[in-house]
C-alpha cells in the first residue's frame, strides 16, 4: 500500500504582505487590486448611462421639469387666445389651489436658464396669481415639459391643438391666428396656413375660418369684443366686407364713433349696418347645377323649390320639398356643396 504525501497549506506571501501565517483559513482574504477597478468602473458606467438616459428624457420631453414661472417667457408665441373668461380663470385657480398642477405645460429651452412658453398659457397666468394672492412656494414654479419643435410652425400647432381640445377658440380667435402667421412670414399663404394649423379640421370648418380673415384684417383694431362675434354674424360681415370696401370703411367709422359698451350693443350695431347694405352690393347667387337643384314637373315625381338659392336670405337657410328629396337627393347635394369648398 502506498504511502500518502501530506499537503502543506499554500505559501502565505502569496495571499497577504505578512510573512507569517498562523493558518490559511484564519488568514484574512485580500481583494485582487483588478476587482476593485472593475466595480469601480462598473458603478462609473453605470452613473454616467443614468445621467444619460435622464438628459435624453429631458430633452425629449419625457421627464417633468420645475421651471421658476420667472424664467417663462410668456410671449415668446403670439397667443391665439385673446380673453379668458373670469369665471373659467377662477376655475382653474380653484382647481390648482386644491390639487396642485395636474397637467405640465410645454416650454423651449431658450438658453440662459430661459423657457419659451408653447402651450400652458392659461394655467400659467393661473399660478402668477395665485402666487401673487398666497405668497406661496409652490405656486412660485410651473410643471412643464420640453419640447423641441422642428419648425416655429409646429410650436403654434401644439399650442392650438391644446386649445382646441380644452377651449375651444372662437372663429375670429382662429382666424386671428391665421392671418397674423401669414403677416409674419411664418406660413406663405393663407390657405398653407388653414391647412397647417387646423388639419384635423373638417373642410367646411376650415373654410368657416378663412371667410372671418376679411373680419380680422378690417375690424380687429376697432371691435371691441370681437371674441363675441357670432359664426353667422360672422360669416355674413366677412362676406361682406370682403365684397364691397366701401361697406368696410363705413363699418369702421360707426365702430369707432359708437364705441360699444357690451357684446350685445356692438353686434347690433353691426346687423344693422349688413342690413342697410344696398343690395346691389350683394353677392349675386350662383346657380345650382342642373343635376341636383334644377325643377322638374311635379307629374314626374320631382321636387320643388320654395325658396332663393342665394345665401343672403335673412334666416340663412335653403328650402327644397318635394316627393324626390329623399335620402339619395341629400347625399347627392350634399357632395356638391362639399365639391364648391
Amino acid at each position: 500500500m502506498a504511502k500518502r504525501k501530506r499537503l502543506t497549506p499554500a505559501n502565505p506571501a502569496f495571499l497577504e504582505a505578512a510573512p507569517e501565517v498562523k493558518s490559511l483559513f484564519g488568514a484574512p482574504m485580500r481583494t485582487a487590486p483588478i476587482a476593485g477597478v472593475a466595480r469601480e468602473a462598473s458603478a462609473t458606467a453605470a452613473a454616467e448611462e443614468l445621467a444619460r438616459s435622464l438628459t435624453e428624457a429631458r430633452e425629449q420631453g419625457r421627464m417633468v421639469i420645475s421651471v421658476p414661472l420667472d424664467a417663462v417667457v410668456m410671449d415668446y408665441l403670439l397667443r391665439d387666445r385673446m380673453i379668458v373668461q373670469d369665471e373659467e380663470m377662477q376655475t382653474l385657480k380653484d382647481s390648482l389651489r386644491a390639487r396642485g398642477q395636474q397637467t405640465p405645460v410645454d416650454l423651449v429651452a431658450l438658453g440662459g436658464g430661459r423657457y419659451g412658453l408653447v402651450s400652458g398659457w392659461r394655467r400659467c397666468v393661473a399660478l402668477r396669481a395665485l402666487h401673487a394672492e398666497t405668497g406661496e412656494a409652490r405656486f412660485a414654479t410651473v410643471a412643464g415639459l420640453l419640447r423641441q419643435p422642428a419648425e416655429q410652425a409646429d410650436a403654434y400647432l401644439a399650442m392650438i391643438e391644446e386649445n382646441e381640445i380644452r377651449v375651444g377658440l372662437s372663429y375670429f380667435e382662429r382666424a386671428r391666428i391665421v392671418a397674423k402667421l401669414v403677416e409674419q412670414g411664418v406660413f406663405g399663404s393663407d390657405r398653407a396656413a388653414l391647412q397647417t394649423l387646423f388639419q384635423s379640421a373638417s373642410r367646411a370648418k376650415r373654410s368657416k375660418i378663412g371667410s372671418f380673415l376679411p373680419v380680422v384684417r378690417h375690424l380687429e383694431d376697432v371691435l371691441r369684443f370681437p371674441e363675441a362675434l357670432g359664426e353667422r354674424q360672422g360669416l355674413t360681415l366677412g362676406r361682406q366686407l370682403g365684397e364691397d370696401e366701401d361697406f368696410a370703411a363705413r363699418l369702421r367709422a360707426a365702430l369707432l364713433t359708437s364705441r360699444s359698451e357690451s357684446p350685445e350693443a356692438e353686434a347690433a350695431l353691426i346687423a344693422q349696418l349688413v342690413k342697410d347694405v344696398t343690395p346691389g352690393a350683394a353677392k349675386t347667387p350662383s346657380p345650382c347645377p342642373p343635376s341636383v337643384a334644377e325643377p322638374r314637373p311635379a307629374e314626374r315625381g320631382g321636387y320643388q323649390i320654395t325658396d332663393s338659392l342665394s345665401m343672403t336670405a335673412e334666416d340663412g337657410r335653403i328650402l327644397l320639398e318635394g316627393d324626390s328629396v329623399d335620402a339619395g337627393f341629400r347625399e347627392r347635394l350634399l357632395s356638391w356643396i362639399r365639391a364648391q369648398y
